[in-house]
């Protein structure tokens, strides 16, 4: 795809420094920028570069004053990170278009229904009773099982799996190795120190407008429903159990965990690393650490961190008297022998009167 400096321009309300025709067919960051690219300029520290790449277009803030000549092309915009953003999505978005028709390859069941203009790539297996929307595309070995409902315009990345009875929504994105409906890891102790598997009846629900990274696995309820709402954003390795509900506009970070049951609320922020129990209740905006443990309830837009996670600036002061323990129990080990040797003399005195 190739695209014009003005076109671009049009495209994000922006104008034009420079040659209004010079084209682009991908992005780069600055600091790699070549002909034939578009980069922007957002955060200051990378500003050196704007005087040097070689890209053929940059994005910049209205604002942005130069201190040196550039050789690029400009395009001027209200918000530069928020205009890359929508480039890489026209790009992408363009790039997927180009994906069409059915592989021999795949295996689709006579009884699943499709939308128009689907892709469906090698490998691929759709059950029965599955039902797709308008323009989805799904990659080579994805496997969609029985029962299984897919929103229009949704993308569904290599390796994909999606169990029974599972619903997406419209506009989502599933990258590769993700599992969408595993059994959750529920287990009833016996008598004998054995444990009996409970059976895993429910579904999993993603609303639309959810971005799941790779190798993510979210379980099916035991009973009814997990639910990820519309709009949230899930980061490659995350693990969410049975019946969690996570609600609107929430991001995930990698490699968080959360347990069965646990409730978290619209709009957080679940850094990397976080570890969520299970039956609590995450209130909305709450934001949460990296490498956090969490364990209670939290309020309406809480910022906590730690393990067990506190408010976070208690946390702060927690590290702070953390980094001085080493000197703390030296202090104390010397003042211990300290006392030791006054005890000795105090004996010593006491006992020559």
């Amino acid at each position: 795809m190739i695209l014009s400096a003005q076109t671009i321009a049009n495209h994000l309300g922006g104008t034009v420094e420079g040659n209004p025709d010079v084209e682009v067919s991908a992005a780069a960051r600055i600091e790699q920028g070549k002909p034939g690219t578009l980069c922007f300029l957002a955060n200051p520290k990378y500003e050196k570069y704007l005087y040097t790449t070689q890209a053929s277009i940059v994005l910049i803030n209205k604002s942005f004053e130069l201190k040196q000549p550039v050789t690029a092309t400009l395009i001027r915009v209200d918000n530069a990170y928020q205009a890359v953003a929508t480039m890489l999505d026209l790009l992408n978005t363009m790039k997927m278009q180009n994906k069409s028709g059915r592989s021999w390859r795949s295996k689709i069941s006579w009884r699943a229904k499709l939308g128009k203009n689907v892709y469906v790539g090698a490998f691929s297996y759709i059950a029965k009773g599955a039902k797709t929307g308008n323009n989805v595309k799904i990659y080579p070995q994805v496997y969609i099982g029985e029962n299984v409902c897919i929103g229009d315009n949704t993308i569904l990345y290599s390796g994909v799996k999606i169990y029974t009875g599972c619903k997406i929504g419209a506009n989502c994105i599933i990258h590769s190795g993700a599992v969408i409906g595993s059994d959750g890891f529920g287990f009833a102790p016996q008598s004998d120190g054995s444990y009996k598997k409970i059976a895993q009846t429910g579904i999993v629900v993603i609303e639309d407008n959810v971005e799941i990274g790779s190798n993510v696995s979210i379980d099916r309820a035991t009973m009814e429903t997990t639910v990820i709402r519309c709009g949230t954003k899930i980061d490659n390795l995350v693990q969410i159990a049975h019946n969690v509900e996570i609600g609107e506009n929430t991001v995930i970070a990698a490699q968080a965990g959360i347990a069965g049951s646990a409730k978290i609320g619209k709009q957080c922020v679940v850094g990397g690393q976080v570890g969520i129990v299970g039956h609590i209740s995450i209130a909305d905006g709450t934001q949460i650490g990296a490498q956090s443990g969490v364990a209670k309830n939290t309020v309406v837009n809480a910022t906590i961190a730690g393990s067990p996670a506190v408010d976070y600036a208690k946390n702060q002061r927690n590290i702070a008297v953390y980094r001085t323990l080493p000197q703390m129990r030296d202090e104390i080990q010397t003042l211990k022998k300290e006392i030791e040797e006054l005890k000795k003399k105090i004996s010593s005195q006491t006992f020559d009167k």
